[in-house]
């Protein structure tokens, strides 16, 4: 009888990469949720502040495109194992400048490095799902959900006891980098590559078949950028709750995102990538829905926790089908759509401020809404090609002990 499982090579692939999603999520929670205390460092004005928070995304898609471009010569956990001792020592200098150019420069450095590291550490997971044959690529996703609530909570902590940025962030680095090094030692780059070798893309990747797929990227994030910017205002000016209540909604929504990646790997197994894409878009447009007519904190905070069910599987599932359409050139497909990652980051928010000045911020709930909902339309895309991998090759009701 043939061993199905996976080979000890692919476990500790697949584990040492899931440590590295969990330090990212650490230690983008850890510089995100201490915007106002860098603020307050530097002394940025509130004008300004949002040049500094829009040129992040920017770079980080700069530094995508290069990684397109780099992995040709590179491997790409090479590229990952030198960007993330990086990001997190930008995150460091950004806490311990005194100037603001210093700042600038900071920022700058872990806006280029998070997009390379973004994309490398997916091309990374496409590349270790094709060689398992079943999606594993949700689990990775969920240890960086994993990571940002710790790293969300350790902010907390700092912030409850006042702690200097340096203070917080310098012993955070010192346990989560060399923790990163040490998971670097395992990483797999492609199935069958030996620890030095470079397999080179022998397709091209035609954004015509791209462009659903990055559209549904874009709006994933304008959602999450909704609820990461908007949601602690919308139940305090709007719903009218406690100013510690309106603190809750982005908790409540890392928690299930958590919860909906442990799980959805078994759904994508059982049902399949295009079901568990329409259940998430249908999940997240009614959260949307919700949050928009609720009557009080509490129902918003329910819509808020639907919208983390929902919109959990969207981004991880567009990677995996991504690396499905172009099983040649994945790290390529990767790359380009992880710009989008950004494209939605930089247009989420603004879009719901203004729409919510302007207009109302019940209405422009509807929004973010109406654009999840556009993702069922491209369903589609996510149904596996005939490449040997996918449904075919899928085990519904195989436990995952990979």
């Amino acid at each position: 009888m043939t061993d199905s499982r996976p080979s000890r090579r692919l476990r500790q692939g697949r584990a040492s990469l899931a440590i590295s999603f969990f330090v990212q999520g650490a230690i983008f929670a850890l510089l995100v949720t201490r915007i106002p205390a860098l603020q307050d460092r530097y002394g940025i004005s509130d004008g300004l502040l949002p040049l500094f928070l829009a040129a992040v995304p920017i770079l980080a898609g700069v530094g995508s495109v290069a990684t397109e471009h780099l992995v040709k010569r590179l491997r790409p956990g090479l590229v990952l194992r030198v960007v993330q001792p990086i990001v997190s020592l930008a995150l460091l200098s950004a806490g311990s400048g005194t100037t603001v150019w210093q700042l600038a420069v900071a920022l700058a450095v872990f806006g280029l490095t998070v997009g390379a590291l973004d994309a490398s550490m997916n091309m990374l997971g496409v590349s270790l799902q094709r060689a398992y044959g079943r999606s594993i690529m949700l689990g990775f996703h969920g240890a960086y959900s994993l990571g940002g609530i710790i790293g969300a909570s350790l902010a907390w902590a700092g912030a409850h006891w006042d702690l200097p940025l340096s203070t917080l962030y310098a012993p955070l680095v010192a346990i989560l980098v060399p923790i990163a090094l040490i998971a670097g030692r395992w990483y797999l780059d492609h199935q069958g590559a030996g620890p030095t070798e470079v397999v080179r893309d022998e397709t091209t990747v035609s954004m015509r078949v791209l462009l659903p797929l990055c559209l549904v990227m874009a709006f994933a994030y304008i959602g999450d950028s909704t609820v990461s910017n908007w949601s602690a205002k919308y139940l305090e000016d709007v719903l009218h709750s406690s100013e510690q209540l309106a603190t809750v909604p982005y908790n409540v929504y890392m928690i299930t995102t958590l919860l909906g990646r442990s799980f959805g790997d078994l759904g994508v197994r059982r049902f399949g990538a295009v079901a568990v894409v329409r259940a998430g878009a249908l999940l997240a447009g009614g959260g949307f829905a919700v949050v928009a007519a609720a009557p009080g904190a509490w129902v918003g905070m329910a819509g808020f926790t639907l919208l983390g069910l929902g919109l959990c599987v969207l981004v991880p599932q567009t990677f995996a089908a991504a690396g499905r359409l172009f099983p040649g050139a994945s790290d390529a497909a990767v790359a380009r759509l992880n710009i989008f990652n950004y494209v939605g980051f930089l247009i989420g928010s603004p879009l719901v401020g203004a729409l919510g000045g302007a207009w109302s911020y019940r209405a422009a709930m509807l929004v973010p809404m109406a654009l999840v909902l556009v993702t069922i339309r491209y369903a589609r895309s996510f149904s596996p090609v005939p490449a040997g991998y996918g449904d075919g090759h899928e085990r519904p009701r195989t436990v995952d002990v990979g």
